[in-house]
């Protein structure tokens, strides 16, 4: 087995495994097509760096990492950032530690396809609101 193909096996260990750093979220598409069950790893972190002074702030840097083979299996694409706000975006729900839901629009994604993982850049969103 090639190392290329033994990396991409450990990272579905790590990012999907019961011992790894496996959350659980929910992919949504601009159509609107939700994959719920995802598992990747999250963060959401209260302090940024200012670039211009290399100072820690008080900010919100939010990110997802994710295997794009669990991604091809679920049925998605590769999410992406969505600059036109007339457009919907792709946008991610995940909870926190302490079980509170967040949800997030993707601003930026950089797929390694090396590798086989798409690292996305989060914004805080408010999803649309969808009546019965």
């Amino acid at each position: 087995m090639s190392l290329r193909l033994m990396a991409e096996s450990d990272l579905s260990k790590i990012l999907e495994g019961e011992v790894g750093f496996r959350w659980e979220m929910t992919l949504t598409d601009p159509a609107g097509t939700s994959y719920p069950g995802l598992h990747g790893f999250s963060n959401d972190i209260g302090q940024v760096i200012d670039p211009e002074t290399g100072t820690a702030v008080s900010g919100r840097a939010a990110s997802i990492a994710i295997r794009i083979g669990l991604l091809v299996d679920a049925g998605a694409g590769l999410p992406r950032g969505i600059n036109d706000s007339s457009v919907k975006p792709w946008y991610v729900q995940f909870d926190d530690i302490n079980g509170n839901p967040w949800y997030f629009k993707i601003t930026a994604s950089m797929p390694d396809r090396a590798l086989g993982i798409v690292t996305c850049m989060l914004e805080q969103y408010e999803p649309p609101v969808v009546t019965p």
